[in-house]
């Protein structure tokens, strides 16, 4: 069983306005590519994404997505760009985790006379197909589970923050009425 699998998992940060784009070699048809992302941080946690092939066609693209797990096959060989948009956010940079995978997966080829270990060897080949899919989705489920952590911390974060300011103000707010009352009883 032959499986080789070119990935690369980055975070990057997209300031106001910017469009960044990132690319992928896929050297032969019909190969898997894997696209994941989770924006981490900035404004409403979500993000404009395209992905293009190498003739500059779009393949998949989305708006105001705050994560997305894609997985399409290429239809030509070169290079494929996945690119972040801020253009919407006026006020916040965003931070993005994204997964880019380009998996070439051989087809096994059948033997002219099955044998008992070739039919061994088929059974051991499916049940390491399924640990492999099955630790891809412990894998995504992983990173779904980071994602709602970061996104969790960034509003309890926020909500202290307003809890601060505002007791502040009412503080403050307080103290005037006081000094007021005393300069008017006077």
């Amino acid at each position: 069983l032959l499986l080789q699998v070119d990935a690369s998992a980055l975070t990057t940060n997209v300031a106001i306005g910017e469009r960044l784009c990132f690319y992928a070699w896929v050297d032969k048809l019909h190969e898997k590519v894997g696209f994941y992302f989770a924006v981490q941080s900035g404004g409403a946690f979500d993000i404009d994404w395209t992905i293009t092939d190498p003739h500059d066609m779009i393949v998949i693209e989305g708006e105001k997505e705050r994560q997305g797990d894609y997985i399409f096959t290429a239809n030509a060989v070169g290079e494929y760009s996945f690119c972040f948009h801020n253009d919407m956010s006026s006020f916040s940079e965003k931070f993005v985790d994204f997964d880019i995978m380009v998996e070439n997966e051989p087809r096994p080829v059948a033997p002219a006379k099955p044998t008992s270990i070739t039919e061994q060897t088929s059974s051991l080949e499916d049940s390491i197909y399924k640990l492999s899919g099955s630790l891809s989705n412990i894998q995504r489920t992983q990173k779904y589970f980071r994602t709602r952590e970061n996104r969790n911390v960034s509003t309890v974060k926020d909500t202290r923050d307003r809890i601060v300011s505002d007791r502040l103000w009412a503080f403050l707010l307080l103290i005037g009425m006081s000094f007021t009352q005393v300069f008017i009883v006077r």
